[in-house]
């Protein structure tokens, strides 16, 4: 029996990881309070995502790209994501993940967890610094929903056997275009819109909800 199509698609603050990646690196620059404010309000929906986060990264200017090693340090896989990535994995299916947070953070953390596919914004640096400024369009709501249909086009898997998983109010375009869309360790505004809402803060809780795995094949004596 074939396995069926199946895409996952996680955000990556806290949903891959527990950390919000953004302000680690701002308590590197001591802009820690203010920065994990106006993640919070942007994760609420309260202010623009794409607005809200440039000016969080201006708050980084200055800070050293040998910083990352400290971030990197410091983060925390959520609980039950290898659990979740390898049944995923068991059953055929691929893992992504797109994130409104940064590329030099899950360019190490994603194959590590043996995560597929995965996209994020991208600091530019200069001299060993960072700048201040996003390099390159930024990863907010639409794309976060675009880059899971085009991921559910390259592996061939209808846009109805995707499953979605994010915490944020910039999820739920992509909540919404998946098939099953779950809220996970979430806002207010993404339990309220989502097919489903785990509870637990532990991404074992998705498993059930993924196909059975294929029976195993016997073959028939002869």
């Amino acid at each position: 029996m074939s396995a069926q199509p199946l895409l996952v698609v996680l955000d990556a603050d806290s949903t891959l990881i527990r950390n919000e990646v953004i302000e680690l690196i701002a308590d590197e620059a001591g802009r820690g309070v203010e920065v994990t404010a106006a993640t919070e309000a942007a994760m609420r929906g309260e202010v623009d995502f794409a607005t809200s986060l440039r000016s969080r990264v201006q708050a980084l200017a200055g800070v050293p790209v040998g910083a990352f090693a400290h971030v990197l340090a410091r983060i925390e896989p959520t609980p039950g994501v290898r659990e979740l990535i390898d049944a995923v994995h068991e059953r055929g299916g691929t893992v992504g993940v797109v994130s409104g947070g940064f590329h030099e953070v899950l360019d190490v953390v994603c194959p590590d967890l043996g995560v597929d596919v995965w996209r994020a914004n991208r600091l530019a640096v200069a001299d060993g610094t960072l700048l201040g400024v996003v390099d390159g369009e930024i990863v907010d709501a639409a794309g976060k929903a675009a880059a899971l249909r085009e991921w559910a086009a390259t592996y061939g898997v209808p846009l109805g056997a995707a499953i979605a998983i994010g915490d944020g109010a910039n999820d739920l375009e992509m909540l919404a275009a998946a098939g099953l869309g779950l809220a996970f360790n979430a806002k207010p505004a993404v339990r309220a819109a989502a097919d489903l809402v785990v509870g637990p803060v532990d991404l074992r809780e998705v498993i059930p909800l993924l196909p059975p795995l294929a029976p195993l094949s016997v073959p028939a004596a002869g």
